[in-house]
Order: C-alpha cells, then structure tokens, then sequence
C-alpha cells in the first residue's frame, strides 16, 4: 500500500504562502537533493484546485529539461475538488465525491508514494482523516510575518519526528508521522 506524503517549504513562523518570495535564497544542492529523493519514491501527485490551476497554466508549457517540469508534467496527477469538473492537463484525474474513499483506493492502487505539496487546507483535511502519512517540512531560517499558515484555528494533531537534518544553509529537513499511540 502506498502513502500519502506532504512536502511544504514554511518559515520559522508556520508561513506556506507564497514561498516565491521568500524561499529561493535558500535553495541550494542540498535542499535540491532532499526535493530530488520525494521525486524518485513518488509514484503520484496530490494537489487542491488553486495549486491545479497555478500548475497546469505554468508546467506544460515549460521546456522538458527542466527535471521537475518532466517529473511533473508525466506523473500521474490527482486532483482534490468538489467544483473542478475536468482536468485539462495529461495525466490528472478529478477526485471529488467520496474524497476519503477515493484517496484510499489511490493509495492502495499507487506504486511509490503519493506526494503532496501546496495546499495547507488539503492537509488539515487529509490529518482530520487519518489519510496523511508524513509530514516533510523544510523549516526555512526566517520569519515572514504574514501570510497563509500551515495551521491556522486546527485540532490538536500529535506528530513523531522521524527524521531531521540541518542543511548548510540553515534550513531543518524535517520529517513527521501522525503519532497515534
């Protein structure tokens, strides 16, 4: 059975939104090799709509030899929305409905895990379903100050840290499980 996986950049003060405009001065080889590990376990990409729409308008029109760009345009993709009737760009499937269901059935269905990025909404819902397996943060050395939280007026959800590491430039690889004892 496959895992659902979640990968965020985020400030020291639990910002996700617009990493734009202030992650890039952090990313090296270092945190390009961390990235580069999710992409080869990854066996299909979760996303919500807003990140879908951003996404499908910018990736397949960018060159293949962009690694991520190939990685992403190939993938089989999944998409997370009551209102998103069709998906346009290859590879994606709407999952609407039964979304619990759904996902169990992907997980089970996908070789590799099922990777997640950009969309805080998606994995407070995916925590309250008990359908998150882990939690990846890269935990960037700044405080933005504003701007989207990964939890904003949330349950209480206990983690195990599983893994961490301290890249050369400052920012915490870290790696969470939901603690369920």
């Amino acid at each position: 059975m496959g895992k659902i996986i979640s990968n965020f950049f985020i400030s020291l003060d639990g910002v996700v939104e617009s990493p734009d405009q202030w992650h890039f001065s952090y990313f090296d080889e270092e945190m390009g090799a961390a990235i580069g590990a999710g992409m080869q376990i990854a066996g299909a990409f979760l996303m919500g709509r807003k990140l879908y729409e951003e996404w499908s308008a910018y990736w397949p029109t960018t060159g293949v030899d962009q690694e991520f760009g190939e990685f992403i345009n190939n993938i089989p993709k999944y998409v997370v929305s009551n209102t998103l009737e069709k998906a346009e760009w290859n590879n994606t499937t709407v999952v609407s409905g039964d979304v619990a269901a759904r996902l169990r059935e992907i997980k089970e269905q996908t070789d590799g895990a099922v990777q997640m990025s950009g969309s805080a909404t998606t994995v407070r819902w995916l925590l309250a379903n008990g359908l998150l397996d882990e939690l990846n943060l890269l935990v960037h050395p700044i405080a933005v100050g504003h701007g989207r939280r990964l939890f904003e007026d949330t349950p209480t959800y206990p983690l195990k840290l599983v893994k961490s590491e301290t890249l050369k430039s400052g920012v915490l690889n870290l790696s969470y499980v939901p603690n369920v004892d």
